[in-house]
């Protein structure tokens, strides 16, 4: 058998560089998403306010209907 160091230092480096290929860096992480504009928390007093407010006239009008 002849010996052939070309072959042989081309498959050396062939092997040795086949872990720099797999081994790449990790993509970056995302950004986090900003935060909503507005919060469900400061509207829910402003909700509650305006069910009361309709709560109230629908009893208006159906009591002024029933007369």
């Amino acid at each position: 058998m002849k010996f052939i160091p070309n072959k042989i230092s081309v498959l050396l480096i062939g092997f040795l560089s086949v872990n720099f290929t797999f081994a790449a860096p990790e993509p970056p992480v995302p950004t986090p998403t900003p935060p909503p504009e507005l919060s469900v928390d400061g509207a829910v007093l402003v909700l509650f306010f305006a069910s009361l407010i309709f709560a109230f006239y629908k009893i208006h009008s159906i009591k002024k209907a029933s007369r």
